[in-house]
Parts: C-alpha cells; structure tokens; sequence
C-alpha cells in the first residue's frame, strides 16, 4: 500500500538511502514494474523515449554485479571538489562523515541489497555537444528521479550512485549491454526502508542559490 504522502512530503523526503535498506526483504518484481511505468511517464527530448532500466534480482548475477561496484567505488573517478565546493559540503557539520558512514555501509553490503536497478539510455555523450548532452541527460535524469519518487512512495528506499562510471564498459559486459550504443547512467541499490519517518534534508540557505533576473 502506498504511503500517505503529499506531494511535498514526498518531494522534501525522498532521501539518498543507504544505512536503512532493508536487506532482507526481497522487493516484488511487481513494485518495481510500477515505478517503472511512471518513470516512463517523465519528459523526454523530442518524445524519443530512449530509456531503458536493467533490473538485477538473481542472487548470482547481483555478486557479479555488487562486485563490480566494491570495485568500481575504489577506482575513484570524476573530478575533486573545488574549492567553491567545500563550503556547501561542509555547510551542515556532520552531513559528510555520515555520508561516508553510509557509503562504507553500502560498500560491505552491496551483495544482501535484494535489488539494483541501473538505467540507461541510447547514445553516448562522450564527445558530443552541449545540447546533445543536456538532451541525453535531461531525458533520463528526470525518469530517474520518478522512478525515486515513486518507490519512495511504496516504502522503497534508492539511492543515485555513479559507482559504474570508471567500470562502465564490465559492467556492461557482465550484463550483455551493447556498450558501443547504450550509456549506463547510475548505480542505483532498491529495497524496502528500515521505518518510512524520512525528514527533509539540511540545505544551504535560499538566498544563496536563487537569482532574480541576473546572476
């Protein structure tokens, strides 16, 4: 049964969940076909619809898999913060030792999480344009965030990793995804939440992100 949430509960608490993945509660092939079906209902550039989800349940095939991630977070990859970073990441004292908390939690226990869901979409942005990249992207990051959303709302809890990305092309051999034509754009862990009492998070101030008419 879903939860009883507004609309802005369910925008201000659907958390990046980590520690509280219940990990021994398999996931109904069915909740997930629904989340599905409403991501699939976001925008997407030019109705192209070139979304895909991969969804891994087979205890076999998810310690292929969660191997591949342990792997892949210990490569690294991506840039540093900058400098104009820090101070955002460390606006909230605590927030990122709990988040490395959890990332560690997740690194030890990727292979008990009872589903992954990875999406993808079709074409490659290496090398591509601006607006090739913000079409690509701006297609499948907004399936994604319903597909978040809504399993939110069915006491699902995800959380968007870009563990993939430095190990892309084996994990997308290991699941017979045709590299040379589909990106995979996220690593994403799915099981039911240990307690549904998420809160909204700590964010930096307002005034510091909203602009009227110029920067």
């Amino acid at each position: 049964m879903p939860l009883d949430l507004t609309p802005d509960q369910l925008l201000s608490t659907t958390r990046a969940v980590r520690k509280r993945l219940d990990l021994e509660r398999p996931v109904p092939r069915s909740l997930i076909e629904e989340c599905v079906d409403l991501a699939t209902q976001a925008p997407t550039g030019r109705n192209r619809q070139r979304w895909h989800f991969i969804v891994v349940t087979d205890p076999d095939r998810r310690r292929l898999v969660g191997d591949i991630f342990r792997r892949a977070l210990t490569t690294g990859g991506g840039q540093p913060p900058t400098e104009r970073d820090l101070p955002r990441m460390f606006a909230h004292p605590g927030t990122m030792e709990r988040i490395s908390d959890g990332l560690r939690h997740l690194h030890d226990n990727i292979h008990r999480v009872p589903a992954f869901v990875i999406p993808a979409i079709e074409g490659r942005t290496e090398g591509a344009s601006v607006l090739d990249q913000s079409m690509t992207w701006g297609s499948i990051l907004p399936a994604v965030w319903s597909f978040m959303l809504a399993a939110r709302a069915r006491g699902l809890g995800t959380v968007w990793t870009t563990a993939q990305g430095p190990l892309e092309k084996e994990l997308a051999d290991a699941l017979e995804v045709p590299y040379d034509e589909v990106m995979l754009t996220a690593f994403i862990p799915l099981a039911f939440t240990i307690g549904t009492d998420f809160k909204p998070a700590r964010r930096v101030p307002r005034e510091q992100v909203l602009h009227w008419e110029q920067w």
